[in-house]
């Protein structure tokens, strides 16, 4: 079962990630677009969003918060670390 802590590996390395416990609404793409993207590979069951790239001002990172905030699955994660 998946936790917090079982990432995508395609997420980049940075304080945000999506943990495998999406269920790929794309609800954080659509609210922060430049942050995150949605993995369409064809050959998974079920699709999933992951980060893309780190906020790098702070209008992305309210973004990120916001998508964090409303994740349906409460996938999107703030490790606290810095980039």
């Amino acid at each position: 079962m998946s936790d917090l802590t079982d990432r995508f590996m395609e997420n980049v390395p940075g304080r945000y990630y999506v943990a495998k416990l999406c269920i790929g609404c794309c609800l954080c793409t659509a609210i922060a677009p430049d942050n995150f993207r949605e993995n369409d590979d064809m050959e998974l069951a079920v699709g999933n969003s992951y980060v893309y790239r780190q906020p790098e001002n702070e209008t992305q990172e309210g973004l990120c918060i916001e998508a964090m905030e409303v994740c349906p699955a409460s996938a999107i994660c703030n490790n606290g670390l810095s980039n």
